[in-house]
């Protein structure tokens, strides 16, 4: 999509923090880091939100749940911990219309969150 920042982040039009990169996904650290590590971990192909997932995506959702807990542990939080935060819409949290987790660790983090 043209317009999504995440979008441009991923086609390399932005620049980021670069964590990790494949065919598939991309990995950065986020701008505004509420931890120690903070990371955000996209799909390249463009899926506004996990409301607007499809039955075939399930492989894709797969996948990409199981870099974000192995960037996680290679990151250093294996032995603690990390939380993995997916926001929806606006009501859920989410300012970029492109689905992300969240991965903050390095900390204790207290819940409920905010």
């Amino acid at each position: 999509m043209k317009d999504c920042i995440f979008c441009k982040i991923a086609a390399g039009e932005i620049p980021c923090s670069k964590i990790y990169e494949d065919d598939a996904f991309l990995a950065f650290h986020d701008i505004a880091p509420q931890a120690p590590l903070h990371f955000l971990l996209i799909p390249k192909r463009h899926i506004r939100n996990i409301m607007e997932i499809e039955g075939g995506d399930d492989a894709l959702l797969g996948a990409l749940l199981y870099k974000a807990q192995a960037l996680a542990v290679e990151l250093g939080c294996g032995e603690k911990g990390a939380r993995f935060v997916v926001n929806c819409k606006a009501d859920g949290g989410q300012t970029v219309d492109h689905l992300h987790i969240h991965v903050l660790g390095g900390r204790p983090l207290a819940w409920p969150p905010g």
